[in-house]
């Protein structure tokens, strides 16, 4: 490994929770508008070009971090000592948490996607015998697809990082879980891209005089289980990973990011940076993970 520390990819809110619908308060997702921070379509293209560039191959290449979290995930998992005949993967992407289940304790994943390329980039042949179902929809949309009190359990691998509503798909999932049902997602936050996100900064402010929004603003843990709670999720457990990658400079983090499909999608960006914006970025970036 370099000894150039990347990026720090924070599972800032991988936490499950069981769910009782009795007694619960009943929130409505839809009540108000949510304020819209990601262009959810320019996300989605991003995944779909990012599943089908060089037939799939340089998504494989970068899928190193989603795995490394589902793992953590399934660990979470079989602490539970309850067996789920049939899970939701929410916000599934290619499947890296349906994968790793064991068939002779889940059936079923029904894989959940906005992105009909990442949903579709792997062969049912690759989930090691899980029956494995497949829906193209909006994550924020999840009671409209699956109705309520309809889910044994409902996983979430890295992706309500890009949601624009997550107190509303919060109260979503509550709903859609049967009672006693099982909530269980990781997402990144806190300070995950701080190195770039500094330099990315400090370069334009140096260069241009401003700054503008390339790096996704992040959950804080501590949000998370106040936004759980407010659901009506209940038994809650919030923890927090730090997993580093390292690189030789910015320029392959740029490349992973844009393979994973996790390019800037904040409403408002620029579209271009400057030249010598980003030759600035790259020697500071160097400096500060050197």
């Amino acid at each position: 490994m370099s000894a150039s520390t990347a990026r720090r990819f924070l599972c800032q809110t991988r936490r499950y929770a069981s769910v009782s619908n009795s007694g619960s308060p009943s929130f409505s997702s839809h009540t108000a508008g949510p304020y819209q921070v990601f262009d959810r379509q320019a996300k989605r293209m991003q995944r779909d070009r990012a599943a089908l560039r060089e037939g799939g191959t340089a998504s494989r290449t970068v899928d190193y971090v989603r795995e490394e979290i589902a793992l953590r995930m399934l660990d979470r998992l079989e602490d539970i000592k309850r067996k789920f005949g049939t899970i939701l993967d929410l916000g599934s992407g290619s499947g890296h948490f349906t994968k790793l289940l064991d068939p002779s304790s889940t059936k079923t994943s029904i894989m959940y996607d906005s992105s009909k390329e990442t949903l579709h980039r792997d062969s049912d042949s690759e989930f090691g015998g899980v029956k494995v179902e497949r829906i193209h929809a909006e994550e924020e949309e999840l009671l409209q697809t699956v109705g309520r009190e309809s889910q044994e359990a409902i996983v979430s691998c890295l992706s309500l990082h890009w949601v624009n509503d997550l107190p509303g798909v919060l109260v979503q999932v509550k709903e859609a879980l049967k009672p006693d049902g099982l909530f269980l997602g990781a997402m990144l936050g806190g300070e995950t891209l701080f190195e770039l996100r500094t330099s990315l900064q400090l370069a334009e402010v140096d260069r241009e005089g401003g700054i503008s929004p390339h790096i996704s603003p992040m959950t804080d843990s501590r949000d998370v289980s106040n936004l759980m709670g407010r659901a009506g999720l209940t038994l809650l457990t919030v923890d927090v990973d730090e997993i580093k990658v390292n690189y030789p400079s910015m320029w392959e983090l740029v490349d992973d990011l844009k393979n994973m499909g996790e390019s800037n999608a904040i409403i408002g960006r620029r579209h271009f940076i400057h030249r010598d914006t980003l030759a600035a970025a790259s020697a500071i970036y160097k400096g500060r993970t050197s």
